[in-house]
Order: C-alpha cells, then structure tokens, then sequence
C-alpha cells in the first residue's frame, strides 16, 4: 500500500513537471537534422527555417547534415533521441513513404514521428550536361536507343522518388539508360555541371539556378503544366509521356510523444515564416508552400505506396529497388 501511495504521488507530480518544462522550451540550442547532403532542396528549406526560427524562439537551430541510405541514416537519429523538442528533421516524401516500399526501415514513418509543419513540395526536374549532344527529351530518346545504356543519369540513392520515375520514362520510352546514385542533389548538379554524369533529376529548386541561366540544359519537368517561371521548361507530358507527374514534399518533423505545447508552437512559427513575402515570392518560382500539418498527406499514404511499387517495376518485371546504405 505504501508503495502504491508512493507511485501515485511520483505520477501525479510528473504531469506538472512536463507542461512546465514545455513551457520553459527552448533553454538550449535546437538540433535540425537534414538526412542529405548539402546544398539539395532539403538543405536549403532547413537554412530559410532555422536562420528565421532560431531569433524568433531566442535559441540557435542549428542544422547537422546526416547523409546516407537515401535519408533513412537521418530519420533514423531523429527517431530515436528524446522528444523533447531540441531534435528535429526534415522528412521527405523519399525517406517516409517509398523507402519502406522497398526495403525494410528501422522505424515506422507514422509511429515514431511527431510532424510538425508542412515545408513545400514541388516537381522533379530531368537535365542534362550543356555540352551533350541532345538539346531535348526526344533527342535524347533517340541517342539512348541507339546506345543502349551509355546515357547515365544520377539520383539522390537507389529506390528514390527521382529513379522510379526515370525508371518508369524508361520503361515508356523503350530506352535503357544507366543509374548512378548519390548522397545528395548538390553533388548531382556540381558533376552535371562538370560533365562527370550526362544527367540528373532532382527536385526542381536544387537545380533552378543552373537551369534559369543556362548551365545545364533543362529536359522535362514532372508538373502538370509548365511553371510560369520556367515558360522553356516542358512537362513529360506535353512530350508524350503520361502519367509522368511527380512531386516531393518536404517537412518538418520530431520524435514521437513531442509535447503538444511545443508542437503547437514550432507550427504556428513555421507558419509565419513560409507565409513572409518575400519567401512566397521565392517560393512561387518553384514549389508550392504550405503550411498545414501533415495528417492529410498521411491519409493517402496506401496509394502512395501503391504508385512507388508500380513505378518501381518494368512490365513483365517483379524485382525489389533497395536503398543504398552508403
């Protein structure tokens, strides 16, 4: 009985405890995890949210790049330190919904997460090397079909978003082009740049820069439509590929069990900021901003995974894409 009665005192004291450490947050700096490398679109949507996070809740965001395994490395980190609120991760439609397609993940994307703030999604762009001898999507059909395997492309890991839909534009096209997969889309664009790697296809603000100014030559976009940005830009579509739109997402997430308080706060922050003018402004050019927490994108996770199964198999193929563990 006396233990009973002492078990009832420590409970009773922890629920007061938590709310007034909640309220405190934050004491110390705050650990964003960006699970890429740099200078990829997760790493510049981590730098705008902590450079503006950071004064606002008067402690430093700090962003920490841990690469590897297609994101999965990060996620990982995150999943497992204490939800407190001082560790925190940009997820991303790759690492959260196709990976575990393919390959089983040491953590439960619904389960062991709290998702805090949406960030933007936007298209995935295909370009090439200025100096290749294909000037369009059809020229470059036309040269993979007459040598087979010699055009390369890179992507930021195997079984990610970006190869299942060169996978599947392969598959419509009939041409057979080689996959070279990376850590991050920073290091895709330097080596197209450089004429290390014929192509890439990242998602768009990665490589927006290159493509405006003609470094590299801009391909095909998977958008609906052409972005008025981007007036030069073709969709796969219009060219002769349906079915040919994808977009990423990115957001902002924690372990699970955060405390509501604190939740509610980083949400209602992150909103502000991707609300700021100038940063819609920005944004326009090549995503679409939102701010809106992630259940909904959640709700439709089953035909997520049943469109990453289906763009990671060729017809007439049965095969599993596992994310590299580099």
């Amino acid at each position: 009985m006396r233990m009973l009665r002492m078990a009832l005192v420590l409970c009773a004291g922890m629920a007061p405890a938590t709310a007034a450490a909640a309220e405190a947050w934050p004491t110390r700096p705050i650990k964003l995890v960006v699970p890429f490398s740099a200078a990829g679109t997760a790493d510049l949507l981590a730098r705008l949210v902590a450079d503006r996070l950071g004064p606002v809740l008067g402690q430093p965001v700090v962003v920490e790049h841990r690469p590897g395994a297609g994101g999965i490395v990060g996620q990982e980190q995150v999943a497992r330190a204490s939800p407190d609120g001082y560790t925190l991760v940009v997820s991303s439609l790759g690492s959260f919904i196709i990976s575990p397609v393919f390959t089983p993940v040491p953590f439960d994307p619904f389960r062991d997460f709290t998702h805090v703030a949406y960030l933007g999604g936007q298209p995935v762009a295909l370009f090439a090397n200025k100096d290749q001898p294909y000037r369009t999507l059809s020229d470059l059909v036309a040269y993979a079909k007459s040598r087979p395997g010699a055009v390369t492309y890179a992507t930021i890991s195997i079984g990610s978003q970006t190869q299942l839909l060169n996978e599947q534009f392969q598959a419509q096209a009939g041409i057979k082009m080689t996959h070279v997969p990376y850590r991050g889309a920073g290091q895709i664009v330097t080596d197209v740049l450089g004429g290390h790697i014929a192509t890439g296809i990242t998602a768009l603000a990665a490589v927006s820069g290159q493509v405006s100014s003609g470094a590299v030559r801009g391909l095909a976009i998977a958008s609906e439509k052409r972005l008025p940005a981007y007036p030069d830009l073709p969709t796969y579509v219009e060219q002769g590929y349906a079915g040919l739109i994808g977009s990423t997402w990115f957001a902002l997430s924690g372990p699970a069990n955060m405390p509501r308080e604190i939740v509610d706060r980083l949400n209602a922050e992150v909103v502000k900021i991707l609300h700021a003018s100038d940063l819609q402004a920005r944004g326009d050019r090549h995503q679409e901003p939102g701010c809106r927490r992630l259940h909904g994108l959640f709700q439709g996770r089953s035909g997520a995974l049943d469109a990453a199964c289906a763009l990671g198999r060729r017809p007439g193929e049965s095969r599993q894409v596992k994310p590299s563990r580099t």
